[in-house]
C-alpha cells in the first residue's frame, strides 16, 4: 500500500514512492481474480470525482500489469504530472476519454498528439472501502 493519493500528487510514478504498510492476501485469492500477487500494489483515494464507483478514502488495489485501455475500465493514470484515477474510453481517432462516473465532472478528451503527457499506471481491480 502506498502512502500516495490518486486524485492528486506531485507526479511521481509509484517506482519511486515509499511502501507504507502492506496488506496480505492469499495468492490464491488473487490468482481466482486474474492477478499476479508482484503486480498488485494499493492505494488510497482522494476526492470525489469517481463517487458512486469509489469514494473519497477507499483504497484501490491496482493491477500494474494492465496497462492497456482495452478492454475500457478504470484506471490510475499520469496526466500532465498529476495521479487520477478515471474511467478510461478509447474514441474514435486514437483518442482517450477519460471520465469520472460523478456526473458534476466533465469528460476530459486526450487527443493522439497529448498521449505524451498521459500514463497508464494500472488497472483498478478491487476497491476496499467502508460499508455505508
Amino acid at each position: 500500500m502506498y502512502d500516495i493519493e490518486a486524485a492528486a500528487g506531485d507526479g511521481r510514478s509509484l517506482e519511486r514512492e515509499e511502501v507504507e504498510s502492506t496488506m496480505y492476501f492469499p495468492t490464491e485469492q488473487l490468482a481466482a481474480q486474474g492477478l499476479d500477487p508482484a503486480q498488485v500494489v494499493g492505494v488510497k483515494v482522494r476526492g470525489d470525482s469517481m463517487d458512486g464507483t469509489l469514494a473519497d478514502g477507499d483504497w484501490v488495489l491496482v493491477d500494474r500489469s494492465s496497462r492497456d485501455p482495452h478492454p475500457e475500465g478504470v484506471f490510475l493514470l499520469l496526466v500532465h504530472g498529476e495521479r487520477r484515477i478515471k474511467r478510461v474510453q478509447r474514441v474514435a481517432g486514437g483518442a482517450w476519454l477519460l471520465i469520472s462516473d460523478n456526473p458534476r465532472y466533465e469528460k476530459e478528451l486526450i487527443k493522439p498528439q497529448d498521449m505524451k503527457d498521459v500514463e497508464i499506471l494500472g488497472r483498478c481491480e478491487i476497491r476496499i472501502g467502508k460499508v455505508l
